[in-house]
Parts: C-alpha cells; structure tokens; sequence
C-alpha cells in the first residue's frame, strides 16, 4: 500500500473510532456529556489530533445528525414499498417514524429535539429533503382524489409531521399513558389525517 494510501485508510480508522466513542458516551450519558476533552481522553488520543478530523463539537454533532436523517429516510422508503395505496403508505410512514424514535432515541432527540446552530437543515441535510418529499408524494395522492384538491400540500405535510412529532413528545414522559394505549392515539389521529385529506 503507497503511503498516500495507508495515510487516508489511518486517517479513516481515526475518524471512525472519534465518532464510535463519542456515540457511546451519547448512549451511555446522554448528549450533554459530550466533548473534544473527553473523547480524547477515552481514545487515548490528543485535543488536537481530535480537531484534526472534526473542526468543533457541532462538527460531531452534524455527522450524528446525518447519519440519524440518512436512517430515518431508509427506513422511511421500506415502509412505502410495502404499501401500494396512498392511504396506506401514509400508515406505513406513521409506523416507520414512530418505530425510528422509539428505537434510536439519541438520533431522534438530536434531529428533531435539540436544535443545530448554524445550519439550515435541508441545506445542511438533504436527506431531510428527502422526507418531506417522501411524505409530501402519498399526501398529495389522497388530495388530488379527494374533495378539497386545492389544499396546501405543503401545509399537510407540517400538519402530520406535527402530530407526530407531538405525539412522540408526549410519549416521552415516562409512564403517563402505556405504550399499547400511545400507540392507538397516534393510529387514530393518522387515521383522522387520513380521512380529513379525501
């Protein structure tokens, strides 16, 4: 291997140990522990060699978030695939989100919870783009064929992402409400949605 060669690969092997120990800190203590002091200390690395691959903190926390919004959208598109009718596919989102924020907690509350300084989200993260557009396809669908096809699309789009997003939220507060009995309320506010867009 030329030098150039293993210098970029050690330079990969670096970065990827950075972000998989800062992860763990993330998972184990939450996203307020996180730090260049202490990610150096548990890589065993320099403060500088850290600022060698990520200029700040928010450096890491933006891959974090692209990762999150790259995940969010894959998972997004298998659910869609399942489902052929535009009512179903809507479903097939509620679920997809619901489950994503269920199971990858830290992802959702960095994407969606905490905020990014200095970023402008689609700019920064196409991949948030991507679900919007993705949502926005099986939306306009049932608007078209519905009784009110001259609805914002766009304004659908935030409505059910809203109702998610805050359904989420709610779900959050430990031991308010189970998570079977949750899980109905946001099956039946979807199904509202729904049923408001025909």
């Amino acid at each position: 291997m030329s030098p150039v060669k293993h210098s970029i690969r050690e330079k990969g092997d670096i970065r990827a140990r950075i972000l998989a120990t800062a992860w763990q800190m993330v998972k184990e203590e939450g996203w307020p522990s996180l730090s260049i002091r202490r990610i150096a200390e548990a890589v065993d690395y320099s403060v500088p060699v850290i600022y060698d691959h990520f200029e700040n903190k928010e450096a890491i926390v933006l891959e974090f978030a692209r990762q999150g919004f790259q995940l969010l959208s894959k998972n997004i598109q298998k659910a869609m695939e399942k489902a052929t009718e535009p009512a179903e596919q809507i479903r097939a989102i509620a679920d997809a989100y619901w489950k994503f924020a269920s199971k990858h907690k830290e992802y959702y509350q960095l994407m969606f919870s905490m905020g990014m300084p200095g970023c402008e989200l689609e700019k920064c993260f196409p991949e948030r783009a991507d679900f919007r557009v993705m949502v926005m396809k099986p939306i306009t669908a049932l608007i078209e064929k519905g009784e009110h096809p001259n609805d914002n699309p766009f304004l659908k789009y935030f409505t059910f992402w809203s109702t998610l997003h805050g359904l989420i939220s709610i779900r959050s507060l430990n031991g308010v409400v189970s998570e079977e009995v949750n899980k109905m309320v946001m099956d039946d506010a979807v199904n509202g949605f729904i049923k408001n867009l025909g």
